[in-house]
């Protein structure tokens, strides 16, 4: 039954099927052949859906779109120059620091990229930077949208995990710092080599200026996180919170939107989220045929047949989570792999909490590693340039994330909250 489902799931990706109608037709053909009734495919997909925890996924989208379609990104990004850009390739640590600090308001790898990439990409080639190396930066910047809290797929994975979201997004920090580090170290190789230029001298009086007028953009993620760990709100609430306050700063404050730009933005979001619950609806189905068939198990049982030992049991995962992010886009893995995955993580006794962590991080890399390559497709439709010349100019960036998820998958002890 492994080998039909499985098959049947890859075949009709092969032709080009969309995910969530390969899962469901996986799980039919399955079904049909095991002589179960085709009416739990209905009941399994309403199931899936109807859970608290996933109203949490619209609504961080929502507040995300709203974030990086509005004034937000440009104030943020004038105070971090401000505050960094007297420094040689100075501009590069503000669009990773950008890139990090947009992360804790969207949630979202494509929307930090967007809301970074069309604010200082064009700054970035007038100041004489390489427009591909830029562009593949801030691509490689935005992996860290889904790591930092608030992450939609850390939501998707708590929900099949039954693990909880608060406990996953403490946990985000440290790996979301280490991806973030490891792209400003690349970035100052890059400056000293290309001979980037400075920016304008250190300011105080412009560092107190930007700061004022970014204060309503750095007080999103400060509002959100702490109303979640204090626990004043649930994540769930916390979105809602979220879109509420991203309407109020863009109709009231900065004033850059109409309520006719708040409609499109809104369908807009209504689009994407409706694509990841349909994903989650049509995985019920299947993650009720591998449950009902014990295919998990199957495959955990194989593996430790093949060794016991965990540090290869998980590199072996580690690799299989990166070659899926090649493959596949972010939800869908999460969505799909989860359920095959969990039962052999519980017999290594390995904390599902970590597990998760490490699967986030290893999928995010995926936004950038064609041909599903989402950051990259959205670096490419900013600034013009063949996707092809971004996949090159991502490779040392590529390079240093992959060293980053190595050290999270056998370090834990650098994410605090595992210790």
């Amino acid at each position: 039954m492994a080998a039909l489902l499985f098959g049947t799931f890859i075949l009709m990706l092969a032709i080009g099927v969309p995910v969530a109608f390969s899962i469901v037709i996986a799980s039919v053909v399955v079904l049909v052949k095991g002589d179960v009734q085709l009416l739990m495919v209905i009941q399994r997909m309403f199931t899936s859906a109807d859970s608290f925890s996933l109203i949490a996924v619209p609504f961080f989208i929502f507040a995300g779109d709203l974030m990086a379609k509005g004034k937000v990104s440009k104030v943020l990004v004038e105070f971090a120059e401000a505050l960094l850009g007297m420094i040689k390739g100075g501009l590069s640590i503000v669009s990773v620091l950008a890139g990090m600090f947009f992360a804790a308001i969207s949630g979202s790898g494509a929307a930090t990229t967007a809301a970074v990439g069309a604010t200082l990409i064009p700054e970035l080639e007038k100041r004489g930077y390489d427009k591909a190396r830029s562009a593949a930066l801030i691509a490689a910047a935005g992996t860290i949208g889904v790591v930092i809290p608030p992450s939609v797929p850390m939501v998707l994975y708590a929900v099949i995990a039954e693990q909880s979201v608060n406990t996953l997004f403490k946990n985000g920090f440290i790996p979301g710092i280490l991806m973030g580090g490891i792209l400003i170290v690349i970035s100052l190789w890059d400056a000293a080599k290309y001979n980037y230029p400075k920016g304008a001298p250190f300011s105080f009086k412009n560092v107190a200026k930007t700061f004022l007028r970014a204060i309503w953009g750095i007080l999103m993620p400060l509002i959100i996180l702490g109303g979640i760990f204090s626990g004043y709100f649930t994540p769930s609430e916390a979105a809602d919170v979220a879109v509420i306050y991203a309407i109020l700063v863009s109709l009231f404050v900065y004033r850059d939107m109409t309520l006719k730009d708040l409609f499109t933005i809104m369908k807009g979001s209504a689009k994407t989220s409706a694509v990841i619950m349909i994903i989650i609806s049509c995985s019920g189905p299947f993650g009720w045929v591998l449950a009902n068939w014990k295919i998990p198990e199957a495959i955990a049982s194989g593996v430790l047949n093949v060794s016991s030992n965990p540090y290869i049991i998980m590199f072996l995962i580690a690799v299989i989570i990166l070659i899926a992010g090649v493959f596949m886009e972010t939800s869908s893995a999460i969505i799909i792999l989860t359920p095959v995955f969990l039962p052999l993580v519980k017999a290594m006794n390995i904390s599902l909490v970590h597990f998760g962590i490490v699967f986030v991080v290893g999928i995010a890399i995926g936004m950038i590693t064609p041909p599903v390559a989402i950051n990259l497709f959205v670096a490419s439709g900013i600034t013009g340039l063949p996707i092809e010349k971004i996949s090159r100019a991502v490779i040392p960036y590529l390079l240093g994330l992959v060293l980053v998820f190595f050290l999270i998958l056998y370090v834990p002890m650098v994410v605090p909250g595992l210790m």
